[in-house]
């Protein structure tokens, strides 16, 4: 198949639709849109031309909500709210089995887990996946909690049931609560791979496991009004997505999550994005996750605060 990328003039015509986050007030959503689309050049020969009618269908991870909304949003040239009706994503493992059952087109997610490595082998489906942003998994106390930094060991501790109080590792005599995801998130997926690897995490009680993301920020924040918990998430949803507020992100090894840490490589734990399709796309899918990686694709990555895999323009970072 002929890869062809829409118009790199269009991403600029358009992308301060999708600039630094929120989606523009609804009084303001209709004119945005109407004022991209007239500045967007006539398409040229050659050129593929994003329509409602032939968009493809995106899932992925919850993390990845506000990139799949920008993108939509600049290569149709509508406001994020217009768009919001074509970005519902699924989260990490379903998007996957959805991918698999071909009621989606294209994924933007983390990686997968174990079982849909398994699934695909026994469906023998066929998929092209390549990174366009390295993401990374952090840890998060309360803001009360003195304790700023933890080891690889220490925490491999924490999570098998071996270090049980704050004061082991410097911190106040307080029992340790460490909250975890469920099996299928896709960041209890990089906890294991990336922290645990053959250490088995303890069996945590039922109150001590979140399914959703959200719900262990807050957990973590609140448990029984003590600087007690701790739990993990990744980095862009921790820092970008502001949901960190009255929590404390750890360094690790000594090492703070940043975006040059995580583009260096310094900090530890990195687990990478990827863009999925079927080894045989439409045109359409096709073209969309050529243009995720490109130049223009990777400005956008770098703008909506994900750390892009390639090197952009300082300035395209928030």
């Amino acid at each position: 198949m002929k890869k062809r990328l829409v118009s790199p003039l269009l991403f600029a015509a358009v992308l301060t639709l999708s600039a630094c986050g929120a989606p523009p007030a609804a009084s303001s959503a209709s004119s945005s849109a109407a004022s991209a689309a007239s500045a967007a050049p006539t398409p040229q020969e050659g050129q593929f031309v994003f329509t409602r009618e032939n968009f493809p269908h995106i899932d992925g991870s919850t993390s990845t909500v506000p990139l799949g909304q920008a993108i939509a949003s600049v290569l149709l040239g509508e406001s994020r709210e217009d768009v919001s009706d074509l970005v519902q994503f699924s989260k990490t493992t379903q998007s996957y089995r959805q991918l698999m059952t071909g009621n989606v087109d294209l994924l933007i997610a983390a990686e997968p887990a174990e079982i849909i490595r398994q699934e695909k082998k026994e469906q023998k489906f066929q998929w092209q996946m390549d990174p366009f942003a390295i993401d990374a998994l952090v840890f998060v106390v309360n803001a009360d909690n003195p304790v700023d930094s933890l080891t690889t060991e220490q925490i491999q501790k924490i999570y098998t049931g071996e270090i049980t109080n704050w004061s082991e590792v410097g911190g106040d005599d307080l029992d340790i609560v460490p909250f975890q995801r469920n099996e299928e998130a896709g960041s209890q997926t990089a906890m294991k791979k990336l922290v645990m690897g053959d250490l088995p995490m303890m069996d945590a009680p039922a109150d001590y496991v979140r399914g959703e993301m959200g719900d262990l920020i807050k957990a973590v924040s609140a448990y029984n009004d003590s600087a007690s918990a701790i739990g993990y998430t990744v980095y862009y949803y921790a820092n970008d997505m502001k949901m960190a507020d009255g929590l404390k992100i750890l360094a690790v090894d000594g090492v703070e999550p940043s975006t040059d840490t995580i583009r260096s490589g310094s900090y530890p734990f990195l687990n990478n994005y990827y863009v999925v399709c079927s080894a045989q796309p439409t045109e359409a899918t096709q073209v969309l996750y050529d243009w995720i990686l490109s130049d223009e694709g990777q400005k956008l990555v770098a703008q909506e605060g994900y750390v892009s895999v390639s090197a952009v323009e300082e300035g395209a970072q928030k």
